[in-house]
């Protein structure tokens, strides 16, 4: 698991890492050049984390698992993916129809869903994975090609999302959460933008009175009123992004995991510095300036937006809860049970508590269904409801 690190504490990079770094702090000098001095936190989240052979999820660095930056659920263990598959199984055999995964990931989790959904006689039509980066989607190949040949020739990749509305069960795991965000702070003045600047060449933090529409949205969602000096992420492309992908929802669920709370809690005065993380070689904290492209950084996801933006295009909110819950309901318990050997047991046991437990990612990671055309209860939501906090 990722452990937490003051920036000063960080490893010190390998020489191609340092001209790697060095080479997007040009990037970023020339854009903040461009304008005029100063570019919003979500711009420079798009050339760090986005641009071309410079930013992190698109250049060749390995980013996920034990010997990445951090480990997502499917990589800790299989347990999740054979949990989830239960519930995607369900769907399948009602509705029938296709899968299609957003953002794949190191393909850990379509090498265990694809041979669990055999085992549950619930495969997919297809097996669509939606990658925006070739690093990952080639890592995704190699991993995938180890399938027996009739699961790999049910998977096929794309760089957007399909021209019809497709019918079955689209996975979003830990996708939402690595969205470019804008951040604010609350200041005597009113509200300010925190950006990127210079200062003698260097990249700096630095504050600017918000605009109109970015004061409006803070208006809304600030009940009760923040303190002054508090800061926190607003992702305006979450409502956006959902309504795309209801649009490409004919029938069927999109099936949402990640790291977030509902807006009361996510936007608490007492929370008062946001959410934001940095991951470098399994390590966390919070100087996102640190190490631009070679490290991850994500915030929180507001699940509040998710379901406003859900209903707008016409999805209903089918189910709520923690990811201990959902797994807990699809059955990672009998996983456990089931081993075939005390080592084994105890193996799968600890990679369960990780998963599960409130100070790993049982609590902080969550689970929300977004369905259309499903009129049956979905399992894994039979432990726990959460929408009324929403």
């Amino acid at each position: 698991m990722t452990t937490h690190a003051a920036a000063s504490t960080l490893p010190p990079l390998e020489p191609d890492e340092a001209a790697h770094c060095a080479a997007v702090q040009d990037a970023l000098r020339a854009r903040i050049g461009e304008r005029g001095g100063w570019i919003p936190f979500d711009e420079y989240l798009r050339v760090v984390l986005y641009a071309p052979g410079l930013g992190y999820y698109s250049a060749g660095s390995v980013k996920l698992g034990r010997a990445g930056d951090f480990v997502t659920a499917p990589e800790l263990s299989a347990l999740f993916g054979r949990a989830l598959a239960r519930q995607c199984a369900e769907l399948l055999q009602t509705r029938g129809g296709e899968l299609l995964e957003l953002g794949a990931g190191s393909g850990a989790l379509a090498a265990v869903l694809l041979p669990s959904l055999q085992a549950l006689d619930a495969l997919p039509e297809r097996y669509q994975i939606l990658e925006t980066s070739a690093d990952l989607a080639a890592r995704q190949r190699e991993r995938l090609n180890a399938l027996p040949p009739p699961l790999r020739a049910r998977i096929h990749w794309c760089s957007k999302l399909p021209d019809a509305p497709l019918t079955g069960v689209v996975l979003a795991n830990e996708v939402a959460d690595a969205l470019p965000f804008r951040r604010f702070v609350v200041a005597a003045e009113g509200f300010q933008e925190r950006g990127v600047a210079l200062a003698a060449m260097n990249l700096t933090l630095a504050d600017r009175p918000a605009d109109a529409a970015l004061s409006a949205e803070l208006e809304r969602i600030a009940t009760p009123a923040w303190p002054l000096g508090y800061e926190s992420e607003l992702c305006p492309l979450l409502g956006g992004w959902i309504a795309t992908l209801g649009r490409a929802l004919a029938r069927g669920a999109l099936l949402i995991m990640d790291y977030g709370l509902p807006r009361h809690e996510f936007y608490h005065p007492q929370r008062l510095h946001g959410t934001l993380r940095c991951y470098f070689r399994q390590r966390a904290h919070e100087d996102a300036l640190r190490y631009p492209g070679l490290q991850d950084i994500s915030a929180w996801v507001d699940f509040t937006r998710i379901a406003e933006a859900a209903t707008d295009v016409g999805l209903e909110v089918a189910g709520f809860c923690t990811q201990a819950a959902f797994l807990l309901a699809n059955g990672i318990e009998a996983d456990v049970a089931a081993a075939g050997s005390t080592a084994e047991r105890a193996r799968l046991a600890s990679e369960a508590r990780q998963l599960l437990l409130p100070g790993e990612m049982g609590e902080s990671c969550k689970a929300i269904a977004l369905t259309r055309g499903v009129d049956c209860a979905l399992r894994g939501f039979r432990y726990q409801d959460l929408r009324r906090a929403l």
